[in-house]
């Protein structure tokens, strides 16, 4: 490809989008520049204080645990207080969580900063999502969905190499350099990133229903995608904790799995962008499929590696599944979602990844212990089988138009309902592609 096309690519795919994505994304980058503690709790409890693999698992599912609540609350406050506030009591808390799990040292406390550290950013999330929702227009969403995944790895690829050798000398030093970047996401929200929740028509008044809690947990068509997500969630957390498990058992150093998970984010700046104009407007029933299958292979792979190269190849193959799997999946979620709970259908769908966060550990110690790494990676290969046998049944009984034209009806509405807000732009790309 010559260079005026790939100049044109770029163009074409951050063309047209919203500054206060821009900010957003922005926000995005400089939060992930700082991730330590994601990456390298495991290895700074067993490597650096010496605690047993149990209980780094056990400490990692603390953090998933404090995911589990903030992901419902994060998602209510996003819809009652607001996008905004919801980042900015988010960040500042992750930021003074992150600094203190520096300083504490006793067992105990370590697993209750470390529950408090997820619980705080967790409740990110959902206000993230919910906003790039309310600011993007639907033809673009998989686009912007696309283009933050990969600000997140943009930030992961120069992160974890950094970090991987900040850890050999100072795991505080990471923890402090992570607390820090996130205090200037926090400013950087209040600075430049505007308000979006979208206000309720005066007009409608009690003839527009309400979206609570219960509404999301009815919605069995979307709880199934919650579900298989939880599943796909529980594979790939498997690259921060069963992995760097197996790579320290066959006497890999800390910098060598900063390398290797560093591979992730490289490849997913350098294919997430081309990848996203190939699929954008392809099938997502075959992309959900497919993708679940690459993740729970690739990390069935891991079973035969015995190298670094092979564990690079590995990271190869359930990084392409993470390319394909995560904006489809994210804008599969926008689309079923009614505009005026978005901030609760995200904290719901956020989580199954909270779950897994913290199910996956607690698993990935015990099976490693009790049988060996060997039958963690044939548990993952199960799972994408799994997952992808799951896709292919739900898929098949969506509405067309969330399928076919990634339009979508809003959650609750009743089948083929569209949102009023976003009716004109859905009919519009829906009659582009069927033409």
């Amino acid at each position: 490809m010559s260079a005026a096309a790939v100049r044109r690519a770029v163009r074409e795919s951050v063309s047209g989008l919203p500054r206060e994505f821009w900010w957003l994304w922005t926000s995005t980058l400089v939060n992930r520049l700082g991730g330590f503690v994601a990456t390298f709790l495991v290895l700074y409890l067993t490597a650096d204080q010496g605690h047993s693999a149990a209980y780094a698992g056990l400490v990692v599912s603390l953090y998933g645990l404090g995911g589990v609540v903030s992901s419902i609350g994060g998602g209510v406050m996003a819809d009652r207080l607001g996008r905004r506030p919801t980042l900015l009591i988010a960040q500042t808390s992750t930021a003074l969580s992150v600094a203190a799990l520096a300083f504490v040292h006793h067992p105990a406390a370590i697993a209750a900063v470390a529950c408090l550290v997820g619980m705080a950013t967790n409740a990110s999330r959902p206000a993230v999502q919910a906003m790039m929702a309310d600011i993007v227009p639907p033809e673009d969403r998989v686009r912007a969905f696309s283009l933050n995944y990969w600000a997140i790895n943009l930030g992961f690829a120069v992160s974890a190499v950094a970090a991987g050798f900040i850890a050999e000398h100072s795991y505080r030093a990471g923890f402090l350099g992570e607390a820090a970047m996130t205090l200037l996401c926090a400013v950087l929200v209040w600075v430049k990133v505007p308000e979006s929740r979208p206000e309720r028509d005066p007009a409608a008044g009690a003839d527009e229903p309400g979206v609570g809690l219960g509404t999301v947990l009815r919605d069995g068509r979307f709880m199934g995608v919650v579900g298989l997500s939880f599943l796909i969630a529980l594979i790939f957390m498997q690259g921060h904790v069963g992995l760097p498990l197996a790579m320290g058992e066959d006497g890999f150093s800390t910098s060598d799995f900063g390398t290797v998970m560093a591979l992730n984010g490289v490849l997913i700046v350098v294919l997430q962008i081309p990848v996203t104009r190939f699929i954008e407007h392809r099938d997502p029933r075959r992309l959900l499929i497919v993708s679940s299958l690459l993740a729970g292979y690739g990390f069935g792979l891991t079973a035969f590696a015995g190298s670094l190269a092979f564990y690079a190849l590995t990271v190869a193959v359930w990084t392409l599944a993470e390319i394909v799997n995560a904006p489809t999946q994210t804008g599969l979620v926008v689309r079923l979602s009614p505009v005026h709970g978005r901030g609760r259908y995200q904290g719901v769908y956020a989580l199954s990844w909270s779950v897994a966060t913290l199910v996956a550990p607690l698993a990935a110690g015990f099976v490693i212990d009790g049988f060996g790494a060997a039958w963690l990676w044939g548990m993952s290969a199960a799972l994408g089988t799994v997952a992808g046998l799951g896709y292919w049944a739900l898929m098949r009984r969506l509405p067309e138009g969330v399928v076919a034209s990634g339009s979508g009806s809003p959650a609750g509405a009743g089948a083929g309902a569209v949102a009023p807000a976003e009716e004109s732009a859905v009919g519009a790309r829906t009659g582009a592609e069927r033409g």
